[in-house]
């Protein structure tokens, strides 16, 4: 179990540059508002995919799309320690059966298609194929081309150059202290839990149950209200410290049923008897997680942990369940004053 809860945030900041320079290609059109957003930005990422925005772009059949990335806006070699890997188009120009032609060695990525697909504004998207360089803060480029032409030379359309940065991302931490809130407080008169009754006024500390008499059953009990930021939620077990016991030593036994299997309580001046039930569903063991709600009770054992009275899977807001005693003599069961004390323990899970 560990004792303090922590949350590490990583926030990755994207550099994109909307800024283009334009080269000076024969015939092709300026592409405008132009720009390049990669889905990590960070060196050396695996896995990025690289959109590309632009309008201005000129309405006419494109068999060519041709990006050459570079260290340089003219010329220049590929940025250091980049991987084009099997990369595929999207976007504006989906719709036409793009087949691709990638050259890692150099950065570019060349796609033609001999039907090709009339241009619009939008965005050419590289599938998430590409390992990003491993030298941050410095700027590279993205030189776009689009072509008439499957020989992605003549017949030229549009063109532009974008440049990227690759930064470091933030690493940002903070730590939320763990927290437990548990109280218990007593139960009044005539509370129906489970289909029983109380018919005796419980407070925090204490269930007096007063004269326990063969014409009738004695129920008291208390409410636990338990809130915890715990990953793994908590469980509240209960125990007692005895049995219940009168000087002699006289004993009235614990219920037979126990926290895994539940039973239906005995009657009035039928068998002795001191046992518990719950309204909370529970973990999933033994007959369910509401193994009690059926009017089902159980005996007190001596040892923690064992008796769940009060389980949560998960952080929880403060919440109240209730707990209830009950206890029954016969004939044959001794004269005296008979104690016990009841502890509830409340365990989280960080």
């Amino acid at each position: 179990m560990k004792k303090i809860a922590r949350i590490a945030i990583t926030i990755m900041v994207v550099f994109a540059f909307p800024l283009y320079v334009f080269l000076p290609q024969a015939r092709a059109a300026t592409l405008t508002s132009a720009s390049v957003s990669l889905t990590d930005s960070r060196p050396s990422q695996a896995g990025v995919q690289y959109t590309f925005s632009f309008s201005g772009v000129t309405s006419a059949n494109v068999k060519c799309v041709q990006i050459q990335f570079s260290d340089a806006v003219i010329g220049g070699s590929k940025p250091t320690g980049m991987t084009l890997g099997a990369i595929t188009v999207s976007g504006t120009y989906g719709a036409s059966a793009w087949t691709p032609a990638i050259t890692d060695a150099t950065g570019l990525a060349k796609f033609t298609d001999v039907t090709g697909v009339t241009a619009t504004n939008g965005t050419v998207i590289l599938s998430a194929a590409i390992t990003n360089g491993s030298t941050k803060e410095v700027a590279y480029f993205a030189r776009f081309n689009s072509y008439g032409n499957t020989d992605c030379a003549t017949t030229p359309r549009d063109y532009a150059v974008v440049a990227f940065i690759y930064t470091d991302g933030v690493t940002v931490t903070a730590t939320v202290d763990p927290s437990l809130t548990f109280t218990v407080t007593g139960i009044g008169s005539g509370v129906s839990v489970n289909g029983a009754t109380t018919n005796v006024v419980s407070t925090a500390t204490t269930v007096p149950f007063g004269v326990v008499t063969t014409g009738s059953n004695k129920i008291g009990g208390n409410i636990l209200t338990l809130g915890t930021n715990a990953g793994g939620g908590a469980t509240v077990f209960t125990r007692n410290t005895q049995v219940m016991t009168a000087p002699g030593p006289f004993t009235i036994a614990a219920h037979a049923g126990t926290n895994g299997s539940p039973t239906t309580f005995p009657t009035a001046n039928t068998t002795e008897a001191f046992g518990y039930t719950t309204d909370d569903t529970l973990s999933v063991t033994g007959d369910g997680a509401t193994r009690f709600q059926s009017n089902k009770w159980a005996g007190f054992g001596l040892t923690f942990p064992g008796n769940e009275v009060y389980y949560s899977g998960g952080p929880l807001a403060s919440t109240a369940q209730n707990v209830l005693m009950q206890i029954s003599i016969n004939a044959a069961t001794e004269a005296g004053t008979y104690t016990t004390v009841v502890e509830y323990s409340a365990v989280p899970i960080y």
